[in-house]
C-alpha cells in the first residue's frame, strides 16, 4: 500500500468526511488506489487502553507502516483535532511518520480555529518523524454547505484539493532517492579532508 486516508471524524456523516472523500476522488482520478482507515470503526476500548495488540488495532497501525503517503482528515474542536486522532496517535511508534508524506485536512465551525493546524496538529506530526507535511487544508462549514443531505464543496476548496491532491501524486510517482552507502559517505569525507 502506497495512500492511506484516514479519517479522525468520531461521526460517519460529517464535514471532514466529506473533505476526506472529495481529496480520495481526486487521486483515484489521477491514477492513485488509495485505502481509507476509519478511526471511528476501531474498538473504542482497545483505543482508549492503548491496546496495540488488539487485532484491528494491529492492522491499523500496520497500514500506517505501509503507507508512502497518508492524507488525514480531523474536524478541530476547541482549537485541537479530534481527541479520535490523538489516542490514535498514541499509539503509534515515536518515528511512526518517518519517511512519509502527509496532507492534513481539518474542518472547523469558523476561521477561529484556522491555526490549530499549525500548533497543535503538525508539531505532533513532526514528533512522530514526518517531515514532508504538505500545507494543510482548513475548511470552516461555508466551505462545505449541506446540500440534500450531504455536504458540497464551494469552488476555492475544491481547486486548493485539486492542487494537493496533484502535489501528493507527484511526490508519490517520484522515482525514490537512493540513500549513500557508507563506503560512499566515508570516501566523500576522505575528498573533503584532502
Amino acid at each position: 500500500m502506497s495512500l492511506l486516508l484516514i479519517a479522525a471524524s468520531p461521526t460517519a456523516a460529517s464535514r471532514s468526511a466529506a473533505l476526506l472523500s472529495a481529496t480520495g476522488e481526486r487521486l483515484v482520478h489521477l491514477g492513485l488506489a488509495p485505502e481509507t482507515l476509519r478511526l471511528r470503526e476501531l474498538p473504542a476500548q482497545a483505543l482508549l487502553l492503548a491496546d496495540a495488540q488488539q487485532a484491528q488495532i494491529r492492522e491499523a497501525l500496520q497500514q500506517v507502516a505501509q503507507a508512502r503517503a497518508i492524507v488525514l482528515a480531523t474536524p478541530i474542536y476547541k482549537a485541537a483535532y479530534s481527541g479520535l486522532l490523538k489516542v490514535f496517535l498514541d499509539l503509534l511508534p515515536q518515528d511512526g511518520l518517518r519517511g512519509k508524506t502527509i496532507l492534513p485536512l481539518a474542518t472547523g465551525g469558523s476561521l477561529a480555529h484556522l491555526l490549530a493546524l499549525d500548533y497543535a496538529l503538525k508539531p505532533v506530526l513532526s514528533a512522530l518523524g514526518a517531515r514532508d507535511i504538505l500545507d494543510p487544508i482548513y475548511a470552516t462549514d461555508a466551505h462545505l454547505p449541506r446540500v440534500d443531505g450531504s455536504y458540497g464543496l464551494d469552488a476555492g476548496i475544491g481547486r486548493r484539493l485539486g492542487e494537493a491532491s496533484q502535489e501528493l501524486h507527484e511526490r508519490l510517482t517520484q522515482t525514490p532517492r537512493t540513500s549513500s552507502t557508507r563506503a560512499e559517505i566515508t570516501l566523500l569525507a576522505e575528498r573533503c579532508n584532502a
